[in-house]
């Protein structure tokens, strides 16, 4: 039987997944701390994510096999358990590319540390580097003379360290750098060998080769500054990509939304269940409050809209510009240019002299597009409700000018823990994995045939504080999805808006903590290869890349003027992917 391209993805995330899941026990299990794992390809300890260490410690699915996986989650355990953070941390260069250089030595010596009766690792560290030192040579980055530096450098000083040759393929391609660098960093190359063992006494050669690689780097030319100033250069053939890469906060400035497989939707094939849908609802939102109350709640939104000072007219042109395609609008006659107008050849026998005989094909822009914002309306987005609200009701009625076509909707529960579904599950006697456990609530703020003005009420609904308690966002994103469908435009884009992973406390008790989340990332998934819907999460103050493909986290706190507007705009754009 011939696998869909839906379930082909599908078994390729499970599989990225379950290699990063590998990959993490391994660490911890050499390390010994057990709250490691890995988020977004990247190291985390809890919620912080660690530093990225050194270049070749970034495998990529697409190209590289498992063993240099293994590689890498050895490197990586041997990084946390022979090197003093703290320490390394102090003796650290600032400049870039120096500490760039640092990072990778430090990882040159915690591999050489490596003992030659733990055959396998060092056949895993053997493996990856010479992985990595292939893909860096055959992307073209050793063509340039920065390029070639930098792989020499990490060639020779590896092999120094360690004690094992260079990468076979490129040994001769190596010669004349080295002989060049030979007397530059000789002296430090000897006190790296020797001084293996003693991390603070290898800084200080470390940092000698660094500082003269560094000097050799800058001297070398603009190399840098004019690959950043053409818009031409490719960033993954410049060689200060690896530094804009190893020039990272070790604490990020927005925590990644944490994400897992669920063993219980493994166990059933990825079959999702839900225990019973006789309270789930469907509401128009302007219906769950009194005209009086909403009124109240539209005045303040007002307010706060007014406050922020949005050039509606501007964010529509913007809008109208990124949405709309040309379209023939009929014909411009009585022109000196195009093509000739038949209707007007009697003219040229009357008149030899006229030359308005010609007509032009007159085009105007259209915009044959819907928007749908999918609001998270759990308990944890309510201190954020006003100002997601202000956003999604200037886009509303910014789109609305631009002749674009918009829906807000919603998504929450019934009650807190699992409510009426819940308690019908205990009366049945608890069985096993019963699915989704909870009364699912979908709210319609602003249906897609509604006019702004008529739905001003109820797009005040989201300031309704007892709306927000639980989230079950892979059943919304499908919701969403299907009323899209429904549409006849042909440009469908729908823009998820929430602060966190799907929560329902009832679920995951009965299932596991991964069961909705994992269940969001296939949803995702599967609309993404039908590819007739443009999805995008937006995370508040949260990064949102393990569910969708492509994201942006926004700062509600300080965001001030058009700036959100802005970044929701170059989203749409397709200007932010993970």
């Amino acid at each position: 039987m011939t696998d869909t391209p839906a379930s082909a993805m599908q078994r390729r995330v499970r599989q990225e997944e379950l290699v990063a899941e590998l990959c993490a026990g391994v660490v911890r299990a050499f390390s010994g701390e057990r709250d490691l794992h890995f988020r977004g390809r990247r190291l985390h300890r809890g919620r912080v994510a660690l530093p990225w260490f050194a270049p070749h410690l970034h495998p990529s699915p697409e190209t590289d096999d498992f063993a240099s996986f293994r590689g890498v989650a050895d490197g990586l355990a041997l990084r946390l358990t022979d090197s003093d953070a703290a320490l390394h941390e102090r003796l650290r260069p600032e400049e870039p590319v120096e500490r760039m250089v640092f990072e990778m030595l430090e990882q040159f010596r915690v591999e050489a540390l490596v003992p030659e009766t733990m055959a396998g690792m060092r056949h895993n560290l053997r493996h990856r580097h010479e992985q990595w030192s292939l893909a860096f040579h055959h992307s073209g980055l050793t063509d340039t003379a920065r390029g070639l530096l930098l792989y020499a450098v990490a060639q020779i000083c590896r092999a120094r360290v360690s004690g094992q040759q260079v990468v076979e393929e490129t040994e001769d391609m190596l010669e004349a750098t080295r002989f060049a660098l030979a007397p530059l960093i000789g002296h430090a190359l000897a006190g790296l060998r020797k001084d293996r063992t003693d991390q603070a006494a290898y800084a200080v050669h470390a940092r000698a080769v660094a500082r003269t690689v560094a000097t050799m780097l800058h001297e070398a030319g603009d190399e840098g500054s004019d690959a950043a100033r053409d818009p031409h250069v490719d960033d993954k053939r410049s060689v200060f990509s690896l530094v804009a890469e190893m020039d990272q906060e070790i604490i990020e400035r927005f925590t990644t939304a944490e994400s897992g497989r669920s063993a219980v939707l493994d166990n059933a094939g990825g079959t999702y269940r839900v225990f019973t849908t006789a309270y789930d609802r469907e509401h128009d939102a302007a219906t769950l409050a009194r005209k009086e109350v909403l009124a109240g709640h539209r005045e303040k939104l007002d307010r706060r809209i007014a406050a922020q000072g949005v050039n509606i007219a501007r964010l529509a042109r913007e809008l109208r510009v990124l949405l709309a395609n040309p379209t023939r609008d009929g014909w411009d006659s009585g022109q000196e240019e195009g093509l000739i107008d038949g209707r007007r050849l009697a003219q040229l026998v009357a008149s030899p002299t006229e030359r308005r005989l010609f007509r032009t094909e007159r085009t105007e822009p259209v915009a044959d597009s819907v928007v749908t914002f999918l609001i998270d309306c759990s308990g944890s987005m309510k201190e954020h409700a006003e100002s997601v609200a202000m956003m999604v009701d200037v886009f509303a009625r910014a789109l609305e000018q631009a002749g674009v076509a918009s829906e807000v909707l919603g998504f929450t529960t019934g009650a807190w823990n699992g409510g009426r579904a819940q308690r019908e599950w205990v009366r049945a006697g608890r069985p096993a994995h019963p699915g989704r456990l909870n009364e699912r609530c979908h709210l319609v703020f602003k249906a897609a045939a509604t006019p702004w003005r008529r739905a001003r009420p109820a797009m005040a609904a989201l300031l309704k504080a007892d709306l927000f308690r639980e989230g079950i966002d892979g059943e919304a994103v499908d919701w969403a999805c299907v009323r899209l469908r429904q549409r006849t435009e042909e440009r469908k884009l729908l823009l998820v808006i929430s602060d966190g992973s799907p929560m329902d406390s009832a679920t995951h008790l009965a299932n596991d903590a991964h069961y909705l989340d994992h269940h969001l990332r296939d949803v995702v998934a599967r609309q993404e290869q039908r590819g007739d819907i443009a999805i995008a999460g937006i995370g508040v103050g949260l990064d949102l890349s393990p569910y969708y493909s492509r994201s942006h986290v926004l700062d509600l706190a300080t965001s001030t003027g058009n700036t959100i507007f802005r970044e929701v705009i170059e989203l749409m754009a397709g200007r932010h992917r993970r």
